[in-house]
């Protein structure tokens, strides 16, 4: 619920703003009225206008301690599965274990046409390790802030990792580098030869391959990084919005508490299929790369 001391507007900033530390340049007024020194300070923003005014140094602590947090739990699951994995028939974890790396492994199969013991271990990385930050979006807008708020003083808290551009395309550009590494890897000068004469095989028209073909590539990592950013920052917009509802008088209870319901059974569905799709186009750009014309 909305604090009683926010507006709507407040309460739906508050939650859509990070746990920022930055340098703020000198000179800067802060929120309590302070005024940076010469030569700027590291700090942690205390707003979104801070936040803002920190740049592109600026590291969102939240967005990397869950995302981090979240990649260790799924090696520590996995290995502790593993460890414990046996002949006969599974039961518990290691079924649900096993099925999503079966899963994991058809698709690659079915996806992949080249040769490479790296793709099937990363794609199912890529699958969990999206799919636990996704899974955040489902528990209470309030609960984690709130309860950090009031035991570590922590003044924003954004707990899903994927609705933070920086993480959907940090990982879209570390794919990226994947394919461009294998590109050059597999085709060596065949690559720029690919670029220059596709899709019209003829030297008068170099410029414009290039520049279609490196238009084109350029925004595999872009789209990959923002379809995953847009669907769950508009999910958990519309999470935000559903629970301000709940400020707007005791009317609203039922029906907010229903449309909260309803929404969480609906975003069960699109926090797997988000994740598949990273997947299995990272799958799909990676065995692009592997081609060789």
């Amino acid at each position: 619920m909305a604090g009683s001391t926010q507006t709507v507007s407040e309460y739906i900033t508050h939650h859509l703003t990070n746990l920022t530390y930055g340098e703020l340049p000198g000179g800067f007024e802060r929120e309590d009225g302070a005024i940076i020194g010469e030569g700027g300070a590291w700090v942690m923003a205390h707003g979104a206008r801070e936040a803002s005014a920190m740049g592109f140094s600026a590291i969102h602590v939240d967005s990397m301690l869950w995302s981090t947090g979240l990649g260790i739990l799924f090696c520590w699951l996995f290995r502790r599965v593993a460890k414990k994995a046996e002949t006969g028939v599974p039961s518990g974890m290691v079924n649900v274990v096993e099925m999503i790396v079966e899963f994991v492994d058809s698709t690659v199969r079915d996806t992949f046409h080249g040769n490479n013991k790296l793709i099937a271990p990363l794609a199912l990385t890529i699958f969990v390790w999206v799919l636990l930050m996704n899974l955040m979006d489902l528990v209470p807008i309030d609960l984690v802030p709130k309860v950090l708020e009031v035991v570590a003083g922590v003044p924003f808290q954004k707990i899903v990792p994927s609705t933070d551009v920086n993480i959907t395309l940090g990982m879209a550009i570390g794919v990226f580098i994947l394919m461009l590494y294998y590109s050059i890897k597999i085709k060596g000068f065949g690559f720029l030869k690919e670029l220059s004469f596709t899709p019209f095989n003829h030297w008068a028209f170099i410029p414009v391959n290039l520049f279609m073909e490196v238009v084109g590539l350029l925004a595999k990592p872009f789209s990959l990084g923002l379809r995953l950013f847009g669907n769950l920052y508009a999910g958990e917009m519309i999470f935000i919005l559903i629970a301000a509802l709940f400020s707007a008088g005791v009317a609203w209870m039922v029906p907010a508490g229903f449309l909260q319901v309803t929404w969480a059974i609906f975003h069960l569905l699109i926090i797997p299929l988000q994740a598949f799709i990273f997947m299995v186009l990272t799958i799909v750009y990676l065995s692009m790369a592997h081609e060789d014309h």
